[in-house]
């Protein structure tokens, strides 16, 4: 599902993500809510998951990565 920007919530970037200025995702976290968006764009539309589906998907991605 995507959504317009959250209201106050803490946004935070991936520790993965270096300073180089690279491809960088930004996680915002709500109860029952896992906001998503790119940090050279934050004003453009973002993504929100459930915990579960975010889990999911961030499981399947390290799966694929090994």
């Amino acid at each position: 599902m995507s959504t317009a920007e959250p209201a106050r919530v803490a946004w935070f970037k991936s520790s993965y993500s270096g300073n180089e200025g690279g491809a960088c995702l930004e996680v915002a976290l709500e109860p029952g809510t896992v906001h998503i968006r790119d940090s050279k764009a934050p004003a453009r539309a973002q993504l929100a998951f459930r915990p579960s589906e975010w889990t999911a998907f961030v499981r399947y991605a390290g799966a694929a990565q090994g």
